[in-house]
């Protein structure tokens, strides 16, 4: 009788089927799993027998140049055997990802440092035509992000970017982002109003300090000893750069232990909030399967409840900055008029506006858009550090010839010191110990 051995062949397409013909006899043993002898009895075993045999083996695509039958690699060797595979690739193919998303997270960080320095100098710029109407730049720039998101959003849903799914999302936890924002914005106003310029950066280190406590606490990270050595040391490096040669010492003792305090209590609001966006992020990962919520629904319902809140803070919100709430109104509309560039007697003052006011609106809307991407694929911290890194970066630029701003300002004495031991800092906190892990996985994983 006449057994079949048939060749099958692996690949996209199977131009050619070999049927080879072979005789066997009509059956075979083949013995397998021998057993040991009990009691002087014959050995046992398992034998398959059959009169026809089928053998499958796997060989690479036909024409191509790995494996096959009788093909070789471009380089001559021989191609890989039957069923073979190749764990080297797959190292390869990880290591090509980790460096992908290593460039991917440097970019973004190189995109909101410099966004974050345009932030600072066009905020300056911008209040130069509205200096007397801060109050109103503020509430402008929020409401003014909630029509944008949300216009954007109805795009990005309408493209098939942002699905059902996404929208979906458990409301509350962007209803506690607003209410955070809204809380840190107030907080600050009212401190920032009797502490000086010069204290604030430094209190402004305590932000880092409770994002790492908060990550610790509500996300389980654990850091190594160089990533603390490397925040304490941008902290040291910002306050240096920035708070040396002044008075900002005296200045805290005479604002009183209060008000600093209740700028501490404003960055902690603050570092709450991103803490509970890289929360979300970490949440929607799970909920949708692996997929990656957008960025726009998070900052469209997160901008809506602020601005929610900010409505019911106006009267404390307004009395802070020594507008009664029953004049409010009228500041409004003076601050529009100012805005608008019109109005006559008032105009005059308001040289700049409306492109320096939009300018900053527009490019404070692409560093929050940037630092929640940023947050988004690393975390938290590195986000924070990113923007940290470009207040030096202002210092420096506040002190070129900037049109409206007059006279350059000069650079604090300790500038270039506190600069490299920011830099040695972040170079610290990036610094990967061989044999370690990362201490921050990404949200997006």
């Amino acid at each position: 009788m006449t057994s079949f051995v048939r060749r099958l062949t692996v690949g996209s397409t199977i131009p050619h089927v070999p049927v080879h013909h072979q005789k066997f006899k009509p059956t075979i043993e083949i013995p397998a799993f021998p057993l040991l002898p009990h009691n002087n009895q014959r050995p046992l075993g398992i034998a398959l027998r059959s009169r026809k045999y089928w053998r499958v083996e796997a060989v690479g695509p036909v024409g191509r140049s790995e494996g096959g039958d009788g093909t070789k690699k471009a380089g001559g060797g021989p191609g890989p055997g039957p069923c073979s595979y190749s764990l080297g690739d797959r190292t390869t193919e990880v290591e090509r990802r980790e460096r992908n998303r290593t460039v991917e997270v440097v970019v973004a960080a190189g995109v909101t440092v410099v966004l974050g320095v345009g932030n600072r100098v066009l905020y300056k710029l911008a209040l130069v035509p509205l200096k007397h109407y801060p109050f109103f730049l503020a509430q402008l720039a929020t409401f003014w992000y909630v029509l944008v998101y949300f216009s954007v959003l109805y795009l990005r849903y309408h493209a098939g970017i942002v699905t059902d799914e996404m929208l979906s999302m458990p409301k509350a936890p962007f209803l506690a982002v607003g209410l955070l924002e809204a809380l840190g914005a107030a907080t600050g106003m009212a401190a920032g109003a009797i502490l000086s310029g010069a204290s604030i950066p430094i209190l402004s280190q305590t932000f880092l300090v409770w994002q790492i406590l908060l990550s610790i606490i509500f996300l389980g990270r654990r850091y190594r000893i160089n990533q603390l050595l490397g925040c304490f040391l941008v902290a040291v490096g910002v306050i240096i750069s920035v708070a040396s040669g002044s008075s900002s010492g005296h200045s805290l003792k005479e604002a009183g232990m209060f008000w600093s305090l209740l700028m501490i209590v404003s960055f902690l609001f603050q570092a709450a909030d991103t803490v509970l966006k890289e929360v979300i992020f970490l949440d929607a990962a799970q909920r949708l399967k692996g997929g990656s919520i957008d960025l726009f629904v998070v900052n469209s319902y997160g901008s809506a409840f602020q601005a929610l809140f900010i409505c019911l803070l106006l009267p404390f919100l307004s009395k802070l900055w020594g507008i009664p709430f029953s004049q409010l109104p009228n500041y409004l509309k003076d601050g529009a008029a100012c805005f608008l560039n019109i109005g006559g007697t008032l105009s005059s003052r308001c040289d700049g506006a409306p492109l320096l006011p939009l300018l900053f609106v527009i490019v404070n809307m692409g560093f929050n858009i940037s630092l929640l991407h940023l947050l988004k694929i690393s975390s938290a911290v590195v986000s924070s550090l990113a923007s940290t890194f470009s207040v030096p970066i202002s210092v420096y630029v506040f002190t070129l010839p900037l049109p409206y701003l007059g006279v350059a300002s000069s650079l604090p004495t300790g500038f270039v010191a506190g600069a490299i031991i920011l830099v040695t800092g972040l170079l610290i906190y990036a610094w990967t110990p061989s044999g370690s892990t990362a201490a921050l996985p990404s949200p997006s994983n």
